[in-house]
C-alpha cells in the first residue's frame, strides 16, 4: 500500500442495524475498487471483514474490521462495525476515529433500532453522515418509505436524497443522480453507464432537485442570496453547499443501491470523495498539566495517536489499532502514554485489511494503522511524542450490568482461565471481571448475554472449558429483637482443660449502624485480657450467619457477665464461648434476611413507558419518578431489589426492541418479604446439602 497524504484520506465507518448489509457493502466496495477479484458473501463465510470463526459461525459481525481500499487517487479507511448492541464497544471505537458515518438501512426493513442508536450518537457529536439505502433489489424494497421514516425516527439533521432509484425489487435497474441530473444503469460488475432519465420519473426528479437546492442554499449567505435571486443553483454550487452542510452534520445525503448486485456502489464511492471531509481542523486534548489544548491535524507536527481497538493474533500477539491525529508515525519510534505513565516502543507499522497484514513505512495525520506488542497501553489510550505529552478524549462506553459467575470445569482449565480472560478483557473494554470473596465467585460482566456467551465460546477455542452460573446475591442478616444468652465452654480430657463462661445480650440496631460490642463486665469476673477473645468469637459467628449463611450486620452485643478459671481459661476458650453464645442466642432474637436494593434509571421512548413501568412493578420495584429528557424519551427512576435485576439487560431489550437503556447503583439493604426470605433459606439449605 502506498502512503497517501492527509488530504487524500477518507475515514468512513459503516454503521446500522444487524442484517442491513454493512459487511456486504464493505465487500462490494473492495470488489468494485479492484482490491478483491471475487465478491464474498456473509452466508458463505468468505468476506474480508468477517473472518473470525465466531463471525463465520453466527453469520454476523462481532468485531469491527478495518478494510482499506483505494478509489482513484484517494485512500478509503473503511471500518465495518457490528450491528448488535452487545458489541457496542466496537461500534463506538469506530465512531470515535472515523470522519463520516455511512449509515446503512435495508430498503425492505425500514429504519431499525440499530440505526436509530448510531444516529443518536452521531447527533451528539455533529458527525458527518451519509445514508445508504441498501437491498433495493429485494422484495418490498421502498426508498421513499425509508425517507418518510427518517423524518419520524431520526431527529436532528435532515435526510436529503441526492439520488432516486429507478424501479425497486426485481425491477431495480439504476439510479438518478439529482445533483448531476443524470441517470445510470449498471453492468454485472457494478460499472455505471449513463442513460436517459425515465420519463415517468421526470416530474419527481425535478421536484426532488428543487428541494435539494433549497437545502444546499442554506450553507452560506452567498448561496442563499444567489438562490433567492435566480431560484437556481449550478451543479458546482449545489455540491459546494451540500459539502459544507455534510461537514457540519446538519444534512445527511441519502443514496441507494444494492451491495449484492453492486448497483450504485461506484456512485457511492464517488460521493464519499465528494462529500466526506478529509481529516483536518483541530481536535481537543488535555496536556500534562491538565489544561485543555487544541491540536492541529498536521502531518508535520509531533505525533498524537489514539488506540481505538485491540485484538490478538495467534502469531503476532496483541495488536493495537491507531488513528493518527497529528504528526507522521514511523516504525521504531518511542511514544509516551500519559494515562499509564509509560513509554511505548513502536515496532513495525501494519497496514491491515481484514486478517491480512502488510508492513508500511509511515502513516501521516488522518491515517489508521496498527502496531503489535504494545506493553501497558490499551483501548482508549493516547500515545504522543515525548515533546507533546497530551491525552485525547477516550471512548465513551456504556457501563455493563449483565453479570454471570464463570467457573473452570477442571483444575487444568482453572490454571489457564485467568490469563485467557485477561486477553478477552484487553480486546473488549466493556467486559469487567471481579472476584467476590464473600460468595467465592468470579464474576464476568458485560453488555448482554450474547457477548458473555461469545466469551465462553472463545475461551473454549483457547483450550479452556468453562461454565456459567447465576451470580449469588450478597444477602445480609440482622435481628429485630433482643435476647440474653449464657454459654459455658468446659472441656477436660487429661492435663490442662478449657473453661470459659459468658453472658451476653444480643439486639438489633438501625440499618447502617454496623456492629457494636460493649464490655459491661464488673468486678473482674472475666479478665480484661479475655474480652477481645469474646468479641472475636462473636464476630466469627456473625460471618457464618443465622438463617441462610449470610453475614450478620447491624447488631449490638453486650457482654455483662461470665466466669473464668485460673488454670483452664484461655483466649481460645473465651472465643469459643462467645461464638457459641451468639449462635445459640441469635435465632431467638427475631432474625431476618436483608437484600440489596439498587437505584435504577431507565431511559426509554414514550411508547414503552407503560410496559417498562409494569415490568419494574412485577420485579418488586418502587417507581420514584419520571422525567422527560427530550427527543421523545423518558427517564424512569425506581428502586429495585438486586435479585430482580439479574436479567434486566435482556428483559429491557425485549420490551423496548433494543431502544431502552439503564444504569443502576447500589443504595441500601432492606428486609426481604417473608416469601422471598423462605426461598433464600431453602436455597441455602439445598446448597449446603450438595456441598
Amino acid at each position: 500500500m502506498n502512503v497517501y497524504t492527509t488530504e487524500k484520506i477518507r475515514n468512513i465507518g459503516l454503521f446500522g442495524h444487524q442484517g442491513a448489509g454493512k459487511t456486504s457493502l464493505a465487500e462490494a466496495l473492495l470488489y468494485c475498487s479492484g482490491v478483491t477479484d471475487r465478491l464474498g458473501k456473509v452466508e458463505n463465510g468468505n468476506t474480508v471483514a468477517d473472518f473470525d470463526p465466531d463471525e463465520i459461525k453466527r453469520c454476523m459481525s462481532v468485531f469491527s474490521a478495518l478494510t482499506p481500499t483505494v478509489w482513484g487517487e484517494y485512500k478509503f479507511n473503511i471500518v465495518d462495525t457490528p450491528g448488535f448492541f452487545d458489541f457496542i464497544a466496537e461500534t463506538l471505537g469506530a465512531l470515535r476515529v472515523t470522519d463520516c458515518a455511512v449509515l446503512v438501512a435495508a430498503a425492505n426493513s425500514g429504519i431499525e433500532v440499530g440505526l436509530e442508536k448510531v444516529w443518536g450518537q452521531c447527533e451528539e457529536r455533529s458527525k458527518p453522515r451519509l445514508l445508504f439505502v441498501n437491498k433495493m433489489d429485494k422484495e418490498n424494497a421502498n426508498f421513499q418509505h425509508i425517507l418518510d421514516e427518517s423524518k419520524e425516527k431520526l431527529p436532528g439533521a435532515r435526510v436529503a436524497p441526492v439520488q432516486l432509484p429507478i424501479g425497486a425489487a426485481e425491477n431495480f435497474t439504476g439510479v438518478v443522480d439529482l445533483v448531476e441530473q443524470k441517470a445510470y444503469t449498471f453492468d454485472a460488475k457494478g460499472v455505471p453507464s449513463e442513460t436517459a432519465i425515465p420519463a415517468d420519473l421526470a416530474d419527481e426528479v425535478e421536484a426532488a432537485r428543487e428541494q435539494l437546492m433549497e437545502v444546499a442554499a442554506e450553507a452560506t449567505d452567498e448561496l442563499t442570496e444567489k438562490y433567492f435571486e435566480a431560484m437556481e443553483l449550478s451543479t458546482e454550487e449545489l455540491k459546494e453547499g451540500l459539502k459544507i452542510l455534510v461537514a457540519k452534520g446538519s444534512v445527511v445525503p441519502a443514496l441507494c443501491g444494492s451491495s449484492a448486485t453492486l448497483k450504485g456502489i461506484h456512485l457511492l464511492a464517488d460521493e464519499i470523495v465528494n462529500y466526506v471531509p478529509a481529516p483536518g481542523g483541530e481536535v481537543e486534548a488535555v496536556d500534562a498539566e491538565g489544561q485543555s489544548v487544541e491540536i492541529a491535524v498536521d502531518p508535520k507536527d509531533p505525533v498524537v495517536a489514539l488506540i481505538f481497538k485491540t485484538s490478538s493474533d495467534p502469531y503476532v500477539g496483541k495488536i493495537s489499532y491507531l488513528r493518527i491525529f497529528a504528526g507522521t508515525l514511523h516504525p521504531d519510534c518511542v511514544l509516551h502514554n500519559q494515562a499509564k505513565g509509560v513509554d511505548e516502543k513502536i515496532g513495525n507499522l501494519l497496514f491491515i485489511r481484514g486478517k491480512s497484514q502488510e508492513k508500511i513505512s509511515e502513516a501521516p495525520a488522518g491515517d489508521i494503522v496498527a502496531v503489535a506488542r504494545l506493553g501497558a497501553s490499551s483501548t482508549g489510550d493516547t500515545l504522543s511524542d515525548a515533546s507533546r505529552k497530551v491525552t485525547l478524549p477516550g471512548l465513551d462506553l456504556p457501563r455493563p450490568f449483565y453479570s454471570r459467575a464463570i467457573y473452570a470445569k477442571s483444575k487444568a482449565d482453572e490454571d489457564k482461565l485467568s490469563a485467557n480472560l485477561q486477553r478477552l478483557l484487553q480486546e473488549d473494554p466493556t467486559l469487567q471481571l471481579e472476584r467476590v470473596e464473600e460468595t467465592h465467585q468470579t464474576i464476568i460482566t458485560g453488555i448482554g448475554d450474547v457477548q458473555i456467551d461469545l466469551c465462553v465460546e472463545r475461551l473454549k477455542r483457547m483450550g479452556v472449558d468453562v461454565e456459567l452460573a447465576a451470580r449469588k446475591i450478597p444477602y445480609r442478616e440482622t435481628l429485630k429483637g433482643k435476647v440474653s444468652e449464657d454459654y459455658r465452654h468446659k472441656k477436660q480430657a487429661g492435663g490442662r482443660g478449657q473453661f470459659a463462661q459468658v453472658s451476653i445480650e444480643i439486639s438489633g440496631l438501625p440499618s447502617g449502624a454496623g456492629f457494636q460490642f460493649e464490655d459491661n463486665i464488673v468486678g473482674g469476673v472475666v479478665s480484661k485480657n479475655y474480652i477481645p477473645a469474646v468479641e472475636k468469637g462473636v464476630r466469627k459467628a456473625m460471618e457464618s450467619g443465622i438463617l441462610a449463611g449470610n453475614p450478620v450486620v447491624d447488631v449490638k452485643v453486650r457482654l455483662f457477665d461470665g466466669k473464668m478459671h485460673e488454670v483452664d481459661s484461655s483466649d481460645m476458650a473465651f472465643q469459643i464461648a462467645g461464638m457459641q453464645a451468639f449462635k445459640n442466642g441469635a435465632p431467638k432474637a427475631k432474625p431476618v434476611i436483608l437484600e440489596p436494593i439498587v437505584n435504577v434509571e431507565v431511559t426509554v421512548p414514550d411508547a414503552y413507558m407503560g410496559d417498562v413501568i409494569g415490568d419494574l412493578n412485577s420485579k418488586r420495584g418502587r417507581i420514584s419518578g419520571m422525567d422527560p429528557i427530550g427527543h421523545g424519551l423518558q427517564c424512569i427512576k425506581a428502586q429495585v431489589p438486586l435479585a430482580e435485576m439479574q436479567r434486566y439487560a435482556i428483559d429491557l431489550r425485549s420490551i423496548t426492541q433494543g431502544r431502552g437503556s439503564f444504569i443502576q447503583e447500589f443504595d441500601h439493604y432492606e428486609e426481604t418479604p417473608p416469601m422471598v426470605a423462605e426461598q433464600v433459606i431453602a436455597e441455602a439449605k439445598a446448597a449446603e446439602k450438595q456441598a
